[in-house]
């Protein structure tokens, strides 16, 4: 089991930036297939910012040149710098471990409010 605990979320203007952190408790972030998607009230939960295990990223069109994964061994941790923000970035952000089949797991998720 691994526990992936979020933080760094919030209320920021637009044009702001925001750093969220996912933490990984339990399993290495360093190995694991690690994303950030987001979920807006009423829609789909949408892919933001992939990192796989061999270091590819992979960014949804809406925010790319504007948010960068990452991803530190000491800290064990998962970031998503978020820069230029924009009031459709809100959503509720979390985090993904994903290692084979078998192990995936989902942060609790964190808030984040843009406003115009």
């Amino acid at each position: 089991q691994v526990r992936l605990v979020e933080s760094g979320g919030g209320l920021m203007q637009a044009g702001g930036s925001l750093r969220l952190s996912c933490a990984g408790v339990g399993g290495s972030v360093m190995i694991a297939d690690m994303g950030w998607y987001r979920q807006a009230p009423g829609k789909q939960r949408e892919l933001v910012a992939s990192l796989s295990g061999s270091g590819a990223s992979n960014y949804a069109d809406s925010v790319k040149g504007r948010f960068t994964i990452s991803r530190d061994r000491a800290e064990n941790t998962v970031y998503l710098q978020m820069n230029s923000l924009k009031p459709e970035d809100t959503a509720v952000y979390y985090c993904n471990y994903k290692y084979g089949r078998e192990y995936v797991f989902w942060g609790p998720g964190t808030q984040v409010t843009v406003s115009s």
